[in-house]
């Protein structure tokens, strides 16, 4: 195949892989390195089975089109990377010359894709308009309380019971710092070069130091990636607030996965960007319960008793302000939340 053949599969949407004539891989286009988690330049000469767990529809499929010799179209199909992502694609296998078959998927899920993203940014308004009013609501009475806590610690006799008004003061001062978090404008956000890594790092080290036994979390760093544009503070609230649920979901015991990669021709609200980056969160805890999974993103929503509801909801708020989205596949043992981030 020439050049410009490549060139031209290089801008398509769609996932395109090429096999030669004993089923090695000797090309793919950026669209199936992002479909598929993989990177073409560790695949290629390698068999088609370095790219999926079981290629066995697959290569009923190619085999098709072989003996017809003429493309071949499997409507549905379901392949599992070695990543363990599932995905229902539409598959085309067509025969080229001296043995060679090109491979064309089409996911079957971007229609519910750009519909979870709607979904997503009518939500974040949503749940951004209610914490406002909620944080005005609890503001009055944080005053009162802190007022009352004050003039009670005046009348009282023995200094040991100041502690108690103390803390009364201090739980107070913090929540109303919480509250002036809630209500800042978004244009106070500041955004310089970062890199990812380092918000990841600080978020490790955070809450390893909260869960020191038991807990164990792993790098899986692509240590190539370019720098981001965003709020580090910000995303480093993101980050710790996925990592610390999965880690109090696992009693403090389990293993968690940090994971970078690149991701190349990505849909991101209708926008097309040439690269973003991807962040994942796996942990082996229990899953996500059935009855959750709809709403995890709401306010006040919560698998823990002590839980407040509010960690996954700022997560969406902060990620949708850097344009980007969060989404999750939750199954008991593995927990993945992917956060995907547009590079300029």
């Amino acid at each position: 195949m020439p050049d410009f053949s490549y060139l031209t599969l290089d801008h398509l949407a769609t996932g395109v892989i090429l096999l030669d004539d004993e089923s090695r891989v000797i090309y793919l286009n950026p669209a199936a390195e992002n479909l598929f988690e993989v990177s073409g330049k560790n695949l290629l000469g390698h068999a088609l089975q370095m790219v999926f767990n079981d290629t066995g529809q697959l290569a009923s499929a190619m085999q098709r089109a072989l003996e017809n010799n003429a493309s071949y179209i499997e409507h549905d199909l379901m392949l599992v990377t070695h990543a363990h992502n599932k995905l229902h694609v539409r598959c085309t296998v067509t025969p080229l010359p001296i043995g060679k078959l090109l491979l064309e998927f089409h996911p079957m899920d971007r229609p519910l894709k750009l519909a979870r993203e709607e979904q997503m940014l009518d939500q974040t308004q949503a749940n951004r308009l209610l914490l406002r009013n909620l944080a005005h609501e609890i503001k009055n009475p944080l005053g009162g309380i802190r007022g009352a806590a004050q003039l009670l610690e005046q009348e009282l006799e023995k200094p040991s019971l100041r502690e108690y008004t103390q803390v009364i003061i201090q739980e107070a001062d913090r929540l109303r710092a919480l509250m002036e978090k809630l209500l800042t404008p978004q244009s106070n956000a500041q955004h310089s070069a970062l890199n990812i890594h380092e918000v990841l790092e600080r978020v490790r080290s955070v809450v390893l130091a909260e869960m020191p036994e038991g807990l164990k979390i792993q790098r899986d760093y692509d240590v190539s990636l370019p720098a981001l544009i965003g709020d580090k503070e910000q995303l480093i609230q993101v980050i710790l607030n996925i990592v610390r649920n999965a880690a109090q979901a696992m009693h403090g015991q389990g293993r968690i996965i940090l994971r970078t990669r690149i991701a190349r021709q990505v849909t991101l609200f209708k926008q097309r960007h040439r690269l973003a980056v991807m962040v994942q969160i796996i942990d082996n805890g229990p899953g996500i319960p059935a009855e959750l999974r709809d709403k995890i993103f709401y306010p006040l929503v919560s698998g823990r008793a002590d839980g407040h509801g509010l960690g996954l909801t700022l997560a969406q708020d902060f990620v949708s302000q850097h344009h980007g989205t969060i989404e999750f596949d939750s199954e008991p043992g593995c927990t993945r939340f992917t956060v995907m981030l547009p590079l300029p």
